[in-house]
């Protein structure tokens, strides 16, 4: 099994010692993201709609760095500080899976206790090449 680490300038820089994704065959593991600026690492302001808009931004520059797109994403999993954001959460997802996707990714959601930088969501997504 041969593995190829995934970097890009355009989603923020690893906070640890972990890839913001990894390529194994034919899928893409991307570490989780958060609402965080690529270009001054921090979280953007607002609340859970920016910040999962932010991520978003930052799951699709990683995944077009590994030659793939969120149309090809077959999982995602969700972490939200607070699960009454789930809606608004719910709704930007939606919105950046929309019918390109079809049919629409598998999906786990949990209420984390604190997620890194006290974000309000992170997501992490595996995507076909």
């Amino acid at each position: 099994m041969s593995k190829h680490v995934i970097a890009t300038d355009k989603a923020p820089a690893a906070i640890g010692p972990y890839s913001q994704a990894v390529r194994v065959g034919n899928l893409v593991f991307t570490a989780g993201q958060a609402g965080v600026d690529p270009a001054t690492q921090q979280v953007v302001a607002g609340g859970i709609v920016e910040q999962t808009a932010r991520t978003f931004e930052n799951l699709k520059a990683i995944l077009e760095a590994a030659g793939t797109s969120l149309a090809q994403v077959v999982k995602a999993t969700v972490f939200l500080k607070d699960i009454n954001d789930f809606a608004a959460m719910n709704a930007v997802y939606a919105s950046c899976f929309g019918q390109a996707a079809a049919p629409l990714p598998a999906r786990t959601t949990v209420e984390a206790a604190r997620l890194p930088k006290d974000v309000l969501v992170e997501i992490d997504l595996i995507a076909e090449v």
